[in-house]
């Protein structure tokens, strides 16, 4: 366990006087749960902990962070796998409690503070008869998630999540409250579209609505592994005719009653109407014989929700990512033969596919650059027991390893581990990286936000 190291009460009085939020240090009440991100294996003691109510808070926060140099962590869901959420004995800055929403039915535009999650944004806008591209787990914030790009759901049809982004306020490292649109402060709004945390404390995000649900068609199946091929040989169809409408995730997954049995599974979204949407859930069905046929009419919601049990907080988690341009046989095998020899029953593999108007735009139009055909591989590994950390995190890096002859540059930075080097980052960001460096040196200069997938200012 790292120290906490203590500070003078009298300067501690002075934060807590101003804040509306709350001021937590080691010994509260509140401290040891709130230091904790989803990711278990994430063990850190900030010296500090500002509970942020909102964006005043963020000002003070940061304010007083930076005149006692304290290390900055920003939380606001907590989900990202590296835990960059948190530091020992430096500050978190904690957006989780300010979850306003604000809907515009007739506009079809929502703003939502930083630290909203995407189950608490998706039955507000559901109420509505409204969505954006989301995170498909519940408990994600929307923050990291749209900072980085935002796969999800309605990207076939409506865009990733930074397409639907309509303008965003931010503190920066000096404390000023910007906000960044198309209009406004167009090049930070550029960077803030897939460039992470990189250049200011985002408090709040302004979405534009799409008319989706409350009910949609579509949901989980899931076949016997022996039928893993032809599992991803329909995915590599839909590649060849891609349909706007219909959004299909394959996971390489286990049985959710605890058995052990490896399972094909896909979660299916379409947007289309009634006859086009059974048409293609028949389709589906056709793989093979099912052995959890879940498919037909379901809430936006309830979809949104399917994978919430799969993802428990402090699950010990090891992430490995990349991006192949096709599914190729080769690739196939080694996703077939490295889920059967998974150490993990809690552990998976994600194939997602990014598609229709999430392709449409040039990878310079925003900072997150993955413009083009390519398929998206998750290595999730995920267990419960420190015991077993070694073998886990070895068979995810075995994978990733077998995978990367085959792997392109880009990849989804949401995914992306502690353990990974700049110069990926750099790869990953392509020709975007040089403009990306410029505005860190504009809006950063001293790198305060480095506790992100860091783009370090040039000087």
């Amino acid at each position: 366990m790292t120290k906490v190291a203590p500070i003078d009460d009298a300067e501690l009085a002075g934060l807590k006087s101003v804040f509306s939020g709350s001021v937590l240090v080691a010994g509260d009440d509140g401290y040891d749960e709130v230091r904790q991100v989803h990711n278990g294996m994430i063990n850190k003691y900030p010296r500090v902990i500002a509970r942020c109510a909102g964006t005043a808070d963020v000002v003070d926060a940061l304010a007083f962070a930076r005149s006692h140099a304290l290390e900055i962590a920003v939380r606001g869901g907590g989900h990202n796998v590296a835990g960059r959420a948190v530091c020992d004995n430096g500050m978190m800055i904690d957006l989780s409690l300010m979850k306003g929403i604000w809907t515009d039915p007739d506009a079809r535009r929502v703003r939502a503070q930083a630290g909203v999650c995407w189950g608490e944004f998706n039955r507000e806008t559901q109420a509505h008869g409204l969505a954006t591209t989301g995170g498909a787990v519940g408990s994600t914030g929307i923050a990291g998630l749209t900072l980085g790009g935002g796969f999800g759901y309605l990207m076939g049809k409506y865009g990733y999540t930074i397409d639907n982004l309509v303008s965003a306020e931010l503190v920066t490292a000096d404390g000023n409250i910007l906000t960044a649109s198309e209009s406004e402060n167009t090049e930070l709004f550029w960077g803030l579209r897939g460039g992470g945390g990189n250049f200011g404390i985002v408090t709040s995000f302004e979405f534009a609505l799409h008319p989706v649900g409350p009910t949609i068609n579509g949901g989980l199946i899931a076949f016997d592994a022996a039928d893993t091929r032809a599992s991803l040989n329909y995915l590599r169809e839909m590649s060849a005719n891609p349909d706007d409408e219909m959004t299909a995730v394959c996971s390489l997954t286990h049985a959710p009653d605890g058995s052990g049995r490896k399972l094909a599974a896909m979660l299916v979204c379409h947007l289309g109407a009634g006859d086009n949407a059974k048409t293609a859930l028949a389709s589906v069905r056709a793989i093979a014989p099912p052995v959890i046929d879940r498919l037909g009419p379901i809430s936006y919601c309830d979809l949104n929700s399917i994978l919430d049990p799969s993802f428990p907080k402090q699950a010990l988690n090891y992430w490995k990512t990349c991006t192949v341009p096709e599914l190729s046989d080769a690739v196939l095998g080694i996703l077939v033969e490295q889920f059967g020899r998974c150490p993990s029953t809690m552990s998976k593999l994600i194939i997602e596919r990014p598609h229709g108007a999430a392709l449409r735009r040039k990878s310079s139009d925003t900072a997150f650059p993955n413009r083009s055909e390519a398929i998206n591989i998750l290595i999730l590994s995920q267990w419960q027991s420190t015991e077993d950390t070694d073998v886990n995190i070895a068979w995810a890096r075995e994978t990733y390893d077998l995978l990367h002859p085959f792997a392109g540059s880009n990849v989804y930075s949401n995914y992306l581990g502690d353990d990974e080097t700049l110069e990926r980052l750099r790869a990953a960001y392509g020709d975007n990286f040089d403009r990306l460096q410029a505005l860190k040196n504009q809006y950063d200069p001293e790198n305060i936000f480095h506790l992100n997938q860091n783009i370090p200012p040039s000087a």
